[in-house]
């Protein structure tokens, strides 16, 4: 029993040491689903250059918020606008506010099928108010796109004439996130004519991309990076947080049909 013991112990003190580098090297993230494709194809470069291990959660922009506002615990947040809610709660350091890029909604088509006219206010309401089937992301879920898709079928003063053609689907995720490629998915399979989704959100082989919508039909929204007040590895996240708002990021978000910075 005795030689047991001193093992038993070693063994436990290996086990917390390596428990605790572990939380030394890894950086946890939390960010909307409208950043995901570049968040993921960032991650290992970030990783390669520093040696942290990033541990990235995505979800929709107003469940995501949420937690952020909540005190949920993560080294590096990314929200979207409005902030006030965010900053209000303490949760995250308010100096640390990282504009890193804004993501316009888009149209897709089943790949191959004609590309409506998107160039103007007028283009847009007449493609709305012809398509025969509509499908975009449901913003009961917390969904950006989907709010700022409903915000633009009523200033456009169309809301009720589209609603009966128009699909909202859940994503699989956590409350349903994850719509824009469940968007993306039905177009290309021909379940829907339109789609509308943050751009980014757009990857599904089976469609083509007509273009962001214009800013006088529906603004931009974009993400901002913070430091968590909750931070466990501060270092960890400042780092991550200057790898996304740099010139290789920006290159990344520009491929996505994203716009760097403010």
């Amino acid at each position: 029993m005795r030689r047991i013991l001193p093992s038993v112990v070693a063994f436990a003190i290996a086990l917390s040491i390596s428990s605790a580098a572990c939380a030394q090297t890894e950086v946890t993230l939390i960010a909307p689903g409208g950043i995901r494709a570049p968040i993921e194809q960032l991650i290992p470069g970030f990783e390669k250059k520093t040696g942290y291990k990033v541990n990235a959660t995505f979800g929709s922009g107003g469940g995501t918020k949420q937690q952020v506002v909540r005190g949920d615990v993560f080294d590096v947040p990314i929200v979207q606008p409005p902030l006030q809610d965010v900053l209000a709660s303490g949760n995250v350091v308010e100096s640390t506010a990282t504009p890193l890029a804004s993501v316009a909604v888009g149209v897709a088509v089943k790949k191959g099928a004609p590309r409506p006219d998107i160039s103007t206010t007028e283009a847009v309401k007449k493609m709305l108010l012809n398509a025969k089937s509509i499908v975009c992301p449901d913003a009961a879920t917390g969904a950006a796109a989907g709010v700022s898709i409903n915000e633009m079928l009523k200033r456009l003063g169309i809301d009720d004439q589209i609603e009966p053609k128009l699909t909202r689907p859940k994503g699989n995720g956590p409350g349903g996130a994850g719509g824009g490629a469940v968007v993306s998915a039905m177009v290309g399979k021909g379940e829907a004519e339109i789609g509308m989704t943050f751009i980014s959100e757009m990857n599904d082989p089976g469609i083509d991309i007509v273009g962001p919508l214009p800013r006088e039909v529906t603004p931009w929204t974009p993400l901002v990076g913070f430091i968590s007040t909750h931070a466990k590895n501060p270092e960890a996240a400042k780092a991550l947080l200057q790898y996304l708002s740099s010139p290789e990021a920006a290159a990344v978000y520009k491929s996505l049909g994203m716009q760097p910075g403010k």
